[in-house]
């Protein structure tokens, strides 16, 4: 009988969610929908010593905004709890004691000071079966010797037992059959009595299992654990039970060599974070995504995109249609490179789709912040306005540098255009349109536009000079969208205000 599909992302609450992370998380919940399975959230925090306050809010927010839903989780709850591995120490106790049982693991009491002496004394050393017997160990001790420090509180941690010499093959749902000897493999710590908690690669099994996880979908980085993880699901006789293994290639640097990092952001003047981030040792403020005015639907469709296509050129897709298209066959086996402009592409398109009156809200807190009063326009002028100039921004932000004349009248002009286009006489001619759109009986765009051109051929003017230096007057530079358009919805009076300040202020063009 064919298992349920359930899949599992666990963060550590380490700091902010990396963009790699989000990827990860993406492609299990895409996988989890398609098969009409369960995504598991679980807080992987064994690390007493890097666990960062806030960090675990951080993430449940980020994958809420951005719309990755959660089945199961801390704040979820289900069936299969706790989710925070520090609540289940009685389960990792229990799992490590049948190892020790069973002989597949052992006691040992080697200080860090003894570690480094060991690695100092011997190049390339691992803790493994050809030198395991000259540690101090539950398979090197006399069992006296043992149980005396183990009564009297010694520290002491718990190794897996690899035998050497055997083939481990992990079968990987991406690239496919990899085997390693487990020969290079080190008897890894499962578990630290000093704060009672297991390691990554103890809790994953056992949670893995105890969760009925169908798939583990995870990072590249984590490909070398796959044969401890395979030995010890073995290890326990779960060998049948065993999830499919998938590991996602890399997000690499826009240039260069080497994965995405956080530098990168910083160099290059992107977010490598969904949300913003505040440090609360250092203070440090990171950026974020959403903070960036990036729509969270463009991000989704952006990083879905690193690293998997569906097969055909199509490349704006809503999360209905990458859950429909989602497939492992069409994962990359390399890395992706994180091209960061594209994601600007699509947070274009998306910002694109935006109905107006969802983008006029958006917009006023950006109005209120450079100053201009609400209430002083309709919430149909504001959508007018955005409707104009949106083709030209690619966030909510950019709609400001494109739409401010429509609030504001220019505090100065564009000295390229005055070079350009004011000329001696230009005022004159100024003062002559003025009289031309004071006598129009219809200020609209569709009425005034002709008008206006039929004056100025009629005076045989030149039209482009005569139309830019109008523009200049409005707008402030020789940008923006129709000219008439524009003068129609800031109004008659407002034009004409315009034009007589620039009349006085701008001096001609030598």
């Amino acid at each position: 009988m064919e298992r349920k599909v359930r899949v599992r992302f666990a963060p550590s609450p380490t700091g902010p969610l990396h963009i790699g992370g989000v990827r990860t998380a993406l492609y299990n919940f895409l996988f989890a929908r398609q098969h009409g399975g369960d995504m598991i959230l679980r807080i992987e925090d064994t690390d007493s010593n890097r666990f960062v306050p806030g960090a675990e809010d951080y993430i449940n927010e980020a994958l809420a905004w951005l719309g990755i839903g959660i089945d199961e989780g801390v704040r979820e709850g289900g069936a299969y709890g706790p989710y925070k591995q520090s609540e289940r120490r009685d389960i990792y106790r229990e799992h490590v004691k049948l190892l020790l049982d069973a002989g597949k693991a052992y006691i040992a009491f080697d200080t860090p000071a003894e570690l480094e002496k060991a690695r100092a004394e011997h190049p390339n050393f691992q803790y493994d079966a050809t030198t395991r017997m000259q540690m101090r160990n539950s398979l090197s001790l006399p069992s006296e010797e043992v149980e005396r420090l183990i009564s009297e509180g010694t520290p002491y941690v718990v190794r897996f037992l690899i035998e050497p010499g055997r083939d481990v093959e992990v079968n990987d749902l991406i690239r496919g059959k990899v085997t390693i000897n487990s020969s290079i493999l080190d008897d890894k710590v499962l578990y630290k009595s000093a704060d009672d908690l297991p390691t990554y690669h103890l809790a994953n099994i056992v949670d893995d299992h105890l969760m009925e996880v169908s798939h583990v979908i995870r990072g590249e980085e984590w490909l070398p654990s796959a044969p401890l993880h395979v030995l010890l699901y073995e290890a326990f006789g779960w060998a049948d039970t065993r999830p499919d293994f998938v590991h996602l290639p890399l997000l690499l640097k826009p240039d260069g060599k080497g994965k995405l990092s956080k530098r990168d952001g910083d160099r290059l003047g992107f977010p490598v974070f969904p949300l913003e981030w505040h440090d609360p040792k250092s203070g440090e403020i990171s950026s974020g995504y959403r903070e960036k005015g990036y729509l969270p639907e463009a991000v989704i469709n952006f990083l879905a995109l690193l690293g998997w296509n569906p097969g055909d050129d199509t490349e704006i897709m809503d999360m209905q249609q990458l859950i429909d298209k989602f497939s492992l066959e069409h994962c990359s086996r390399s890395g992706a490179r994180f091209a960061f402009e594209k994601g600007k592409w699509f947070n274009h398109e998306y910002l694109m789709k935006v109905p107006v009156d969802e983008l006029t809200n958006m917009f006023k807190p950006v109005l209120e912040a450079n100053g201009v009063m609400l209430s002083a326009y309709s919430d149909e002028y504001i959508s007018r306005a955005i409707d104009m100039v949106k083709s030209r921004a690619n966030f909510v932000n950019d709609l400001w540098d494109q739409a401010r004349f429509f609030f504001k009248e220019p505090d100065g002009y564009a000295e390229k255009d005055i070079k350009k286009r004011w000329k001696e006489g230009t005022p004159e001619i100024m003062e002559e349109l003025i009289g031309v759109l004071e006598s129009l009986d219809d200020f609209s765009s569709s009425a005034a536009e002709p008008v206006v051109l039929g004056w100025i051929a009629n005076k045989g003017y030149h039209l482009g000079n005569v139309m830019n230096a109008f523009r200049l007057a409005v707008v402030g530079e020789c940008k923006g969208p129709h000219m008439f358009d524009i003068t129609e919805l800031i109004g008659r009076p407002e034009t004409i205000k315009r034009l007589r300040k620039a009349i006085i202020e701008i001096a001609p063009a030598e």
